[in-house]
């Protein structure tokens, strides 16, 4: 793969091609409609070629939503250390991961404490590049293989943090005026795997699901079923753990409690399929609850290269078409096309998004960098417009794990099809990002203005899995629903049929409150 650049050095090559008429900045996605989204606009554009005012600019810019975005990839690793030296784990000093305690003697297996605390080592520094894309370079490995290498070193210092882990991606997302999160989770702790494989798996999905439906000798409820229960009381306890730690509910809450935290169910798609069919299933069962206040969709996750993701990818299709017969209220969204030319054969970057979309019912794709690769690609994109399948962008993550960027990413190609797109973090700790720099990467490298910007932000609440009817009539337009198009969008106080309609809808709501920011934020030009 081609070395990834700092982000400001991409930038500026872009811009220097933009320039040059090399590379073509995509037309907005609509003209500014109103006279503070006008002068927004023409002030983004004024500081351009000024980094220090474009970033202040588009850190306070409200955002919308994070939809792509894995719980234990968003810590970053200064806090895995924390947590690993507090908690008595031991340090690999040989490959910089952690364990559980004991330690032995030795000194392979060190305690992490004692390394950190002696002077002559640099332990620590050591550890924040190996647990990150901080300071990577190529020669010693890739970009992807440091990056999934990353999860197993840092894995044990997360255990028992599940909480402290979403309060410190709740606390940076309000700092960067995101307001609704999306995190990937698998909170049940192996038990739908383990059912999985105890249900067994011949191929017939049908079979496996009564398989899965029916409770133990002796007992009256599944395997399933206590898998799910398993699931939601992790996550009630951790959910509620984070709300002390923010201070939430108090005169000193942080503003982290005020970002709204939704769960998508992460399958491991590498598993064995008895595993993989039982973690679906859970997942569809978790999301399928109507009031969706805790789980609201799946996905699946792993490296979509691996032996097991390859192999097993059409069989996996089949099984979440036959679970969605079963389970028809579940979102889902899918990693698809989280691939480029060389990292798997030509042949394998020519299904993953089509199947997604077509067998699997995927309503979101994650990632879709290898688009161009399907076969017909022009008419898959059509279909995704014509299907409104929504892409989460995640620029940073495809240049540091794939080496694409600025001209080479599809975004450009999802735009002039008219699918919708919002831009996504995936692993912001790992990649040493936020919402803020996705945004920036958006602006110099893909040539986006402010109206694009601020498109992608709605965007990413309409496609948000967070129940209730939207506030737009027509989503691609913006053109709010009858209940709300008199008066200003975004008001403080809306007409009373307005404030009804709201109060019946958690989506239109957050996406009232999105108007609300833009209108304050707007006024400032």
């Amino acid at each position: 793969m081609a070395r990834p650049s700092s982000s400001r050095s991409v930038a500026a090559a872009v811009a220097l091609a933009i320039g040059a008429g090399l590379v073509s900045a995509p037309a907005p996605t609509r003209a500014a409609s109103d006279p503070g989204e006008q002068r927004a606009s023409r002030y983004f554009e004024s500081i351009r070629h000024s980094p220090p005012e474009e970033w202040a600019f588009l850190r306070e810019m409200p955002k919308g939503a994070d939809l792509h975005n894995h719980l234990s990839g968003a810590v970053y690793a200064e806090s895995y250390v924390k947590w690993a030296s507090d908690g008595g784990l031991c340090l690999q000093t040989q490959t910089l991961a952690v364990s559980p305690p004991p330690c032995d003697a030795k000194k392979t297996q060190a305690p992490l404490a004692a390394e950190l605390a002696d002077p002559s080592k640099n332990v620590y520094r050591d550890l924040i590049d190996a647990w990150s894309m901080r300071d990577w370079t190529p020669s010693r490995e890739s970009g992807h293989d440091h990056f999934f290498d990353t999860f197993p070193k840092f894995g044990p210092a997360g255990a028992g943090h599940t909480g402290a882990m979403i309060a410190e991606v709740a606390s940076r997302a309000a700092r960067g005026h995101v307001s609704y999160l999306e995190l990937m989770i698998t909170p049940d702790g192996g038990r739908a795997a383990a059912a999985g494989v105890a249900a067994g798996w011949t191929g017939d999905a049908d079979s496996a699901i009564a398989a899965l439906d029916r409770p133990a000798p002796g007992s009256s409820t599944t395997a399933l079923d206590l898998a799910a229960s398993t699931a939601i009381q992790t996550l009630r306890s951790a959910e509620a753990e984070e709300r002390r730690l923010l201070q939430c509910d108090t005169a000193h809450a942080d503003p982290g409690c005020t970002v709204t935290v939704r769960w998508l169910y992460q399958v491991s798609r590498a598993g064995a399929l008895p595993a993989v069919f039982g973690q679906l299933a859970l997942g569809f069962k978790l999301a399928s609850d109507p009031d969706r206040t805790l789980v609201v969709g799946l996905n699946m996750v792993q490296p979509e290269d691996s032996p097991g993701s390859m192999g097993n990818f059409s069989a996996e299709m089949q099984m979440i078409k036959a679970l969605r017969a079963h389970y028809p209220k579940a979102h889902v969204t899918l990693h698809a096309g989280e691939l480029a030319p060389g990292l798997v054969p030509p042949e394998g970057l020519s299904f993953h998004i089509r199947d997604s979309v077509e067998i699997a019912g995927a309503e979101r794709i994650g990632h879709g960098v290898d688009v161009m690769h399907e076969t017909d690609a022009d008419a898959l994109l059509d279909e995704m417009a014509a299907k409104h399948v929504m892409v989460e962008i995640c620029l940073t993550s495809n240049d540091v794990i794939l080496g694409i960027r600025g001209r080479d990413h599809p975004l450009a190609m999802y735009l002039r099809h008219g699918v919708p797109v919002a831009l996504a973090t995936d692993d912001e700790g790992v990649s040493r990002s936020d919402l803020s720099a996705e945004f920036v990467r958006a602006t110099d490298e893909q040539g986006l203005g402010y109206q694009d910007l601020k498109a992608m932000a709605r965007t990413s609440l309409e496609f948000a899995f967070i129940s209730g009817t939207s506030l737009w009539r027509d989503a691609r337009r913006f053109s709010p629903a009858p209940e709300c198009s008199s008066g200003t969008l975004g008001q403080t106080t809306p007409s009373a049929a307005c404030q009804t309609f709201l109060d019946a809808s958690p989506k239109a709501k957050l996406q009232w409150d999105l108007e609300r920011q833009f209108l304050a934020f707007e006024k400032k030009f």
